[in-house]
């Protein structure tokens, strides 16, 4: 199967019968990325994470008391 990575635009094969190319046939939404991309951004994530200023940001969730 060739995949596309969504921030470099590099064209890649993967098997077709690897459960990646599994996900992506069957669940559009999610996107494939290339190890070069996927390096880069989780170093930097890494980086900031140590700097101290990284914050996790979720969802709130109001209970509603009847």
């Amino acid at each position: 199967m060739r995949v596309k990575c969504v921030i470099c635009d590099q064209i890649e094969s993967i098997e077709d019968e690897s459960v990646e190319a599994k996900r992506l046939r069957n669940r559009p939404i999610h996107t494939y990325m290339c190890k070069e991309c996927s390096n880069r951004i989780s170093e930097k994530t890494k980086a900031r994470i140590e700097t101290g200023n990284f914050r996790f940001y979720r969802a709130r969730s109001d209970e509603e008391d009847w």
